[in-house]
């Protein structure tokens, strides 16, 4: 499978020493196997820097060992909105080498706001989280599991 980073400069090695807290599904390295999502992610520093990059990599999925911790949801879920919530709110939720699973949209902190703070319910939260076209993130979790299993294949300048 063919996976995309979108960011300013090219990741060939990525590492997790860089990555973000308080993201959807926690401090991780991020992907997707949609193009046009990546490209969408990388739009975000071109208009900031004037230019962005997009890295790809193969990703064997059917490789990876049965030790490896996967949680993947099909589809937005409580469950999903419960562990985005915790990811969030930089709450230790699990020990997950990979999460696969739908993005939050740009909405994100103020309906978790809402949420929070009780003024809506969850499928409402979940209705107003979801994108309306398709997509899906990769977020590896593990230094091992991206040294093992994820490999950079080349660069495309946005």
């Amino acid at each position: 499978m063919i996976l995309y980073h979108g960011s300013l400069e090219v990741i060939e090695t990525p590492n997790l020493s860089f990555s973000r807290e308080n993201t959807d599904f926690g401090k991780g390295f991020y992907t997707t196997s949609i193009k046009s999502q990546a490209i969408s992610w990388t739009n975000r520093f071109k208009r900031r820097f004037g230019y962005g990059t997009l890295s790809i990599y193969e990703f064997d999925e059917q490789s990876l060992q049965k030790n490896i911790s996967i949680l993947e949801f099909d589809t937005y879920s409580t469950q999903w909105l419960e562990y985005i919530t915790k990811c969030r709110l930089g709450e230790s939720v699990d020990n997950y080498d990979l999460v696969i699973g739908g993005i939050a949209n740009d909405d994100v902190y103020n309906t978790l706001t809402l949420y929070f703070r009780g003024f809506i319910e969850k499928e409402e939260a979940i209705k107003r989280l979801r994108y309306e076209k398709p997509n899906i993130q990769y977020c590896f979790k593990s230094q091992a599991v991206i040294d093992n299993y994820l490999i950079y294949t080349g660069k495309e300048k946005i």
